[in-house]
C-alpha cells in the first residue's frame, strides 16, 4: 500500500457534497467532551438543508472492500469491526471502530485537495462513499490515522458539478485515549494538527484560523460574553467553552448527557436555512461516540428519544454477518438499540 495515490471520482464527490456539505447547505459541529477515568464522548451533529436518510451498519473485522469501481481501485481487507452511519445507504459519513477510534467528516469550504503535480499522478482510486469505513477498518489509534496520512500521497479531485458544487472537507480522529486531531487538505497537501486542549471543531476557516478566534474569546471570557450566531466560529467558540466548564463524569451516559447539552447550543433550530450560506443549514442529527465503553449513540431531531449501539456485546469475528438498524422504521428507540440490528447484505456504495 506504500506510496499510492488516492483520488475521488465525479460520482464519489457528488455523494459527498451530498453526504457532507456543499456550495448550497452543509454545517456540523463536533465536541470531546473529556471525563473521568478515561472516558470521552465525541459528539456531533450533521446539519443540512433537508433530511438525509441515515442507517446504522455494524461490519465484521476480516471483510474485503473495494475502494471504488473505477480503473485503479484497490482492495483492502478490515482488521477491526466498526458502526457506520451510512447515508443514503450508500456512504459512510462517520463512524467508530472496536478499537474506539472515531472519524468525523464535516465541510470545510476552504478546502482545496490537489495541485497541479499531485494531479498528474497515477491514481489508485478511493471513493468518498468508501474513505471513512477505510480509515476505520485498518487504523485504532491517532498515531496509525496519521502514519496512513503521512504514507499515502492522497489526490482528491475536487471536480465541480451541478453549477459547481464541490465536495469539500475537514476530519476530526478520535481514539479510545481521548487524543484527537484534525487533518485538511491544502493544494494538494495534507496538514494533521493536533487538537491539544480544544475541545471542539465546526467547519470553515481552516483549522489555525478558527484557533485564532477561540483564542481570541477565550481572552475575553465566555462567562458574561460569548457570540451568539450559528455561524461557523460562533458554533465552535460556544461549544469549546462549554466542553471546558461542564463537570468531568465516569459514567458513560450521565457523559453523553453532558456532551448532548454542550453541543445543543450549537446546532441549528430545525427548519432554520439562511439561503445561500454553505455553514447554516439545520441540525438533522447527532451522535455520541464512547470509545472507552464501545457505544455508538445515535438521535434523529425529529425522534422522540435517542439510543446506542454497544458494540462490546456484538459478534465482531471474521465471518460473522453485517448488521443494520433502519432509523427510518425504528423511531421510537431509547437506550441500547442491540436488539435493532438485523442481518443485512450491506450496503452499495455510491461510488
Amino acid at each position: 500500500m506504500k506510496n499510492r495515490i488516492l483520488t475521488l471520482g465525479a460520482g464519489a464527490l457528488a455523494l459527498g457534497a451530498s453526504l457532507f456539505g456543499s456550495t448550497e447547505a452543509g454545517a456540523c459541529t463536533r465536541v470531546v467532551y473529556k471525563g473521568s477515568d478515561s472516558l470521552c464522548v465525541v459528539a456531533r451533529s450533521l446539519d443540512w438543508k433537508t433530511p438525509i436518510p441515515t442507517n446504522l451498519y455494524v461490519y465484521p473485522r476480516g471483510m474485503r472492500k473495494m475502494s471504488s469501481n473505477v480503473e485503479g481501485a484497490f482492495e483492502w481487507v478490515s482488521k477491526y469491526g466498526a458502526v457506520y452511519a451510512v447515508g443514503y445507504d450508500g456512504g459512510v459519513t462517520e463512524g467508530m471502530n472496536e478499537a474506539g477510534l472515531v472519524v468525523n467528516g464535516l465541510f470545510c469550504k476552504g478546502t482545496v485537495y490537489d495541485n497541479e503535480e499531485t494531479s498528474k499522478r497515477p491514481p489508485m482510486s478511493m471513493s468518498m462513499s468508501m474513505f471513512v469505513a477505510w480509515l476505520l477498518d485498518m487504523n485504532a489509534t491517532v498515531e496509525d490515522v496519521e502514519a496512513t496520512l503521512n504514507e499515502h500521497a492522497f489526490s482528491l479531485s475536487g471536480a465541480t458539478f451541478d453549477n459547481g458544487t464541490v465536495s469539500a472537507l475537514h476530519w476530526g480522529v478520535t481514539d479510545a485515549t481521548g487524543k484527537s486531531i484534525i487533518f485538511e487538505f491544502d493544494h494538494g497537501k495534507i496538514n494533521i494538527y493536533d487538537m491539544g486542549d480544544y475541545q471542539a471543531m465546526t467547519n470553515d476557516p481552516t483549522w489555525p484560523e478558527m484557533r485564532a478566534i477561540i483564542d481570541y474569546w477565550q481572552k475575553k471570557g465566555g462567562q458574561n460574553t460569548l457570540p451568539g450566531t450559528v455561524s461557523s466560529p460562533d458554533r465552535c467558540v460556544r461549544a469549546n467553552y462549554f466542553a471546558h466548564h461542564v463537570e468531568r463524569v465516569s459514567d458513560a451516559d450521565m457523559g453523553v448527557s453532558i456532551a448532548r447539552s454542550v453541543i445543543m447550543p450549537s446546532c441549528v433550530p430545525y427548519t432554520y436555512l439562511i439561503e445561500g450560506e454553505p455553514n447554516v443549514s439545520s441540525t438533522q442529527w447527532r451522535s455520541y461516540a464512547v470509545p472507552r465503553d464501545k457505544r455508538y449513540y445515535f438521535e434523529i431531531v425529529t425522534n422522540p428519544g435517542y439510543y446506542y449501539i454497544d458494540m462490546s456485546t456484538l459478534d465482531l469475528r471474521k465471518g460473522a454477518p453485517v448488521m443494520k438498524l433502519d432509523t427510518g422504521k425504528e423511531t421510537r428507540l431509547v437506550g441500547n438499540a442491540n436488539h435493532a440490528l438485523h442481518r443485512t447484505e450491506g450496503f452499495t456504495p455510491m461510488y
